[in-house]
């Protein structure tokens, strides 16, 4: 994103259906600055990125409040909002159900059931019942329908708004000019119990699709509910129980046994086993002791430990899932632009349908002319509103993105969870990914004999060095020196990174290099055959130099995981192509390739060739997926289709990445997989329902077979229809929430 470009997200109040949020969305965009603009109906959510020297952060709020809705920019609790607003628009609707559904029931009872008291036959007392339910009940959608007329727009409110008062207009005229119209001819158009019910079961459906909305929000309710509420911190000699707002780094805390772990730290003393699987999906404890991370809102399973905050308020892992999710579920896929310009145009085209109907009613239709060509535009005005179109993608998205936070697999847009299912090909880094990631040195070479001191000295200067690096080898040898008790040199070293190949440091004795034979040979430092003992082609040798001469080598090896190899042969039976890129020679890659079966491997690259090779493979126009952890994986990682990271890999591969494993597990790339495929299917299925029904319906409404088997829809049916349309989208959204892994 260029550095003038900024970006927000926030909750928008008041939205009623998908022409509401589309109007929005179709405003901001319009806006000078504004680069890209999404507004999801699905969870209230907007995303706006702006130049803020365009278009001030304010006026995108004032914007949005001149169509009718409020935007809630600053506030960062968006899932607690949505719910409360939520659980207020239930209560309401609740109340204007608890009115309007028995003077429905009473209206239907006496223009429908044959033997119906008279007094309920009555046109006036009809007339008197049907009032509250068309102005009270179904006040919000006159309010919607007129804020999108002053702004020139038309959504779902319109349609309904224009089709009930059509009904209840045409039945109060014909009462108030009874006489009048049978002078004409024409009998009493009394529908009350139409505009009614059709009021009634909307806000029927309405209710239903908001309860079912609310057990799509349940995996962040989880997630949210997840903090701890208080920490033991060691203030003024003493323990204090404190809010988890007045911890701060460094501070030092007591997790005591059954309590959860309050922020992100690392242990400083005792040990437990800690359940981490609320946040990483991760089913057993993990033995924590000194040294190791915890996290916030995991579960302290043991024993009592002490630990120094490391992450506290929306910097923890728990707050920035929480913060990924709601904007993940707020993300817009690219089959979601289908829909979108379909609702675009949507409800004009609607109103004129209903225009035409009346008239060609009106023209060619069977005695009473009036009475069909009415009770039929209002049937076309009603059956077509677009709701199950605008639910159909972002409560899918909703769904199969909190099901996979349940499964310990964060997934940061809606578009990597529609690239899933197109991927073909799979490149995997080998270090930390289809390895632990954990090197161990497995043996030191002395190239020249040294005495104790200087060995000891020559070891301590290159674990000042290595400490100074991420890389894992560097790790390892750091780890192997601390391990024998020698020191780090007092001096602080000048190093050099050379990518791919190792590092030159200077200090006050002089210059090192550390790193591969080639490193060596760049500096034209020649490594004797007979100081090159045999090595397995499984491990890594690192040498260390001076100017002159090769000084010690170390040779390390890295385990593979335990799962590689069984997530390889899935990926294999797939029919997926499975690749590893690596920096290891040849001949390594090729041991790791003979062990797990990999399609392809390809070693000796170096990092900034990574990102050329996968764009080599995207040339063969197959959907690529790159797996890694490290920093050296970032540029392949954004280069690829769709970019997974190891959880326990860097912050820029984690940053980069679309999906995230919360926990190092490789069974979790064909979950993700199959994941993706389930949503995708669930969309689509839900589009082909929403534009099936509209299709299907509005003809039938329209009367196109009523020349043919005389069949056509009355608009109490058309509201019924209409509310199952939206209320069966979001259910089979919920399906989602059976999906079972095979892990």
């Amino acid at each position: 994103m260029p550095n003038n470009v900024q970006q927000i997200n926030f909750h928008v109040s008041g939205m009623h259906c998908a022409s509401c949020a589309a109007n929005i969305q179709r405003r901001l965009k319009k806006l000078p600055g504004v680069k890209e603009a999404t507004v999801n109906y699905g969870n209230h959510q907007a995303a706006v990125s702006f130049d803020p020297h365009a278009t001030p952060e304010y006026e995108i709020g004032q914007t949005v409040a001149k169509l009718g809705y409020k935007a809630h920019i600053g506030v960062h609790d968006h899932g607690d909002l949505t719910e409360k607003e939520r659980v207020e628009e239930l209560r309401q609707l609740r109340q204007r159900l608890f009115v309007s559904f028995p003077l429905t029931v009473l209206l239907l009872i006496g223009a429908m059931v044959p033997g119906a008291p008279d007094w309920l036959r009555q046109s006036w007392l009809m007339w008197i019942l049907a009032t509250p339910v068309q102005f009270w009940a179904g006040k919000n959608y006159y309010l919607s329908a007129w804020s999108a007329l002053k702004n020139r727009t038309a959504n779902m409110d319109t349609l309904i708004a224009l089709g009930t008062s059509v009904a209840y207009a045409s039945s109060a005229f014909s009462i108030v000019y009874e006489n009048q119209l049978a002078a004409l001819g024409i009998s009493q158009l009394a529908y009350f119990e139409t505009s009614a019910t059709v009021i009634t079961l909307v806000l029927l459906g309405k209710f239903l699709e908001l309860r079912a909305k609310g057990q799509a929000a349940t995996a962040m309710k989880r997630l949210l509910k997840l903090e701890a509420k208080i920490a033991h911190v060691f203030q003024k000699k003493t323990w204090q129980d404190l809010p988890l707002t007045d911890v701060r780094v460094g501070d030092r805390i007591l997790v005591k046994p059954g309590e959860k772990v309050p922020v992100d730290g690392n242990i400083v003393s005792g040990s437990s086993a800690v359940d981490e699987s609320m946040v990483t999906g991760e089913g057993l404890p993990v033995e924590k002791k000194a040294g190791d991370q915890v996290i916030g809102a995991t579960m302290n399973t043991s024993g009592a430990f002490e630990m120094e905050a490391r992450r506290v308020g929306d910097e923890t892992m728990l707050a920035q899932i929480v913060r990924l999710v709601e904007e993940a579920q707020g993300s817009r896929p690219p089959v979601q632009n289908l829909a979108d310009k379909i609702s675009a145009y949507f409800v004009p085209i609607v109103i004129a349908l209903s225009l035409l109907t009346f008239g060609l009613w009106l023209f060619f239709g069977p005695d009473p002319v009036w009475a069909h060509a009415l009770v039929s535009m209002v049937s076309v005005l009603i059956i077509a509103c677009p709701c199950a179109l605008g639910l159909a993608t972002p409560t899918s998205i909703m769904v199969g993105i909190g099901k996979g936070s349940e499964l310990g697999i964060l997934i940061k847009n809606a578009e990597a969870l529609e690239l899933g299912r197109r991927v073909q090909t799979i490149v995997f880094d080998k270090t930390g990914t289809l390895t632990e990631g954990k090197p161990r040195v497995q043996d030191i070479q002395m190239m020249r004999t040294f005495s104790v001191q200087e060995q000891q000295e020559l070891l301590g200067r290159v674990r000042t060095i290595e400490e100074r690096s991420n890389h894992p080898l560097a790790k390892a040898i750091a780890q192997y020196i601390n391990d024998k008790g020698i020191p780090s040199a007092e001096t602080a070293p000048e190093i050099i990174d050379v990518p791919g190949k190792g590092v030159r440091a200077k200090d006050t004795i002089g210059q090192m290099n550390i790193g591969s034979a080639s490193l060596l040979a760049q500096e034209n430092i020649q490594i004797d055959a007979d100081q090159a003992q045999f090595m397995p082609v499984n491990m890594s040798r690192v040498y260390v130099a001076d100017n002159h001469e090769a000084l010690v080598s170390f040779s390390i090896a890295d385990t593979i995981r335990e799962e590689s190899a069984s997530v390889i042969a899935a990926l294999n039976h797939q029919g997926i192509q499975t690749i590893m890129l690596t920096g290891d020679t040849r001949e390594a890659a090729q041991h790791v390739q003979r062990e797990l079966k990999l399609s392809q491997v390809i070693g000796q690259v170096l990092p900034q060739e990574k990102e050329q090779r996968i764009k080599e493979l995207q040339q063969q126009k197959k959907g690529v997926a790159m797996i890694g952890d490290g920093i050296n994986d970032a540029p392949a990682l954004a280069a690829a289709d769709l970019s997974i990271a190891m959880g326990q890999g860097t912050d820029v591969a984690i940053a980069t990445a679309g999906v995230v494993l919360l926990r190092p597990d490789l069974r979790l790339i064909p979950v993700t997989l199959a994941l993706s495929r389930a949503t995708m299917k669930n969309i689509w299925q839900n589009l082909a329902w929403a534009f099936g029904y509209n299709v299907l319906l509005i003809p039938v409404a329209m009367g196109a077979l009523a020349p043919i088997w005389g069949i056509t829809i009355n608009p109490i049916w058309a509201g019924a229809a209409m509310a199952f349309s939206s209320v069966s989208v979001v259910l089979n959204a919920l399906r989602l929430k059976t999906f079972r892994s095979h892990i």
